[in-house]
């Protein structure tokens, strides 16, 4: 294999590890957000739960 060769497969490699590591940042992130949101809708859920109490008793 030439060294021209070789270079081009390391730069391509370096390239995919890089993508590989943003793309797990990505999911952590997106995971968390996730979770955040998750949290919010059973919050949500529960004063609108709340309210419908309130205006059945009316």
């Amino acid at each position: 294999m030439s060294a021209e060769l070789f270079n081009e497969l390391e730069g391509r490699i370096h390239s995919l590890v890089t993508a590989i590591q943003e793309l797990k940042l990505e999911n952590s992130r997106l995971k968390e957000e996730n979770v955040r949101l998750s949290e919010e809708r059973v919050d949500f859920r529960s004063r609108l739960d709340s309210i419908l109490q309130k205006l059945e008793g009316v």
